[in-house]
């Protein structure tokens, strides 16, 4: 649990310095062009890329079993939630029911569906890396169920 935790944030303390930046730019450069649901599709992309290789350099380093996988991300995307709503709230200025509405608008709508890809990337890279979601069996010798 302790390995899926410490992966969970250094997955989502990488994939936040990107994204930090690359908010940054889309707010200062493409926003104000193509305006914020345009922005954000040009932007989910690069982010969601970027995510995939920072997964795939973490699970590299220290590999992990489909359950810790799930925890990983979990905690990746917990994380980046309360990152967001803290950003929200301390630099825009905004009560967390104003925070909550911004989920009504494409843009942000957009985002969340990118962020819960993100927090899947774990669970997938793991899965094509040859693992696959079963349930832990007691005894290893035992054939598994259903085949």
């Amino acid at each position: 649990m302790t390995k899926a935790l410490r992966a969970g944030c250094h997955y989502f303390a990488a994939a936040f310095a990107v994204g930090f930046v690359l908010g940054v730019l889309r707010t200062l450069l493409l926003v104000p062009r193509v305006g914020e649901t345009a922005a954000v599709l040009v932007e989910l992309p690069i982010m969601l890329g970027a995510s995939w290789l920072i997964c795939g350099r973490i699970l590299r380093r220290s590999p992990l079993s489909p359950g810790e996988a799930v925890v990983t991300g979990a905690c990746a995307f917990v994380l980046l939630m309360i990152a967001e709503l803290s950003l929200s709230v301390l630099l825009a200025k905004r009560t967390l029911p104003a925070h909550l509405a911004l989920y009504s608008e494409t843009a942000h709508l957009l985002g969340l569906a990118g962020q819960i890809v993100f927090a899947l990337f774990p669970v997938v890279r793991t899965m094509l890396a040859g693992h696959r979601l079963e349930p832990e069996r007691s005894d290893p010798r035992a054939p598994p169920s259903g085949r």
